[in-house]
């Protein structure tokens, strides 16, 4: 298996899938390493290769254990903290959501957060994953005032339960 699928394996089970490995997340979203890396048939080095040298720094080791840092879809509690935002961030999508976000808003979907970046290039790399980007800036300052809780995980992804259409600036303006 080379890095990238095992990169995505890691993120399928570790985000989505941890009973197909036998593992229960732990609060802070912390599983043991000995178990996963049996049921991949890997190496301790190879994880640690891959959390080192992944881009977007979505896996934490510490010690014996391993995280995703965000992106679950299962049950975890995290343990991240509330902090107060930058006045605006930014979520990268494809042009065919937005009609759905103007109605809405930005919802997490089938994850427990939605995602926010905090520079707008960053939030290109993300929505042109799907083809053409669409940036969306998120008046971050204002649904804070507003009431709206913000996390960052350990990466720098900003995270929040929902963005209500109010607080979003559409691309072109």
């Amino acid at each position: 298996m080379n890095d990238r699928q095992l990169s995505k394996r890691l993120a399928y089970l570790l985000r989505h899938a941890p009973h197909e490995a036998g593992l229960t997340l732990a609060p802070g979203g912390w599983v043991p390493l000995a178990p996963l890396l049996t049921h991949l048939g890997v190496t301790r080095a190879a994880v640690e290769g891959v959390v080192a040298n992944n881009d977007k720094a979505r896996f934490s080791l510490l010690g014996d254990q391993i995280r995703a840092n965000q992106g679950h879809s299962v049950p975890v509690d995290l343990n991240l903290e509330p902090v107060v935002p930058p006045p605006f961030l930014y979520h990268g999508t494809h042009p065919g959501a937005l009609a759905a976000i103007r109605q809405h808003g930005l919802r997490p979907m089938n994850r427990h957060h939605v995602h926010l970046s905090a520079d707008r290039e960053t939030a290109v790399q993300v929505g042109a994953r799907r083809g053409r980007p669409a940036v969306l800036t998120v008046r971050a300052g204002a649904m804070h005032e507003a009431g709206h809780v913000f996390y960052r995980s350990e990466n720098g992804v900003w995270l929040t339960d929902a963005a209500p259409p109010e607080f979003l600036v559409w691309p072109g303006r």
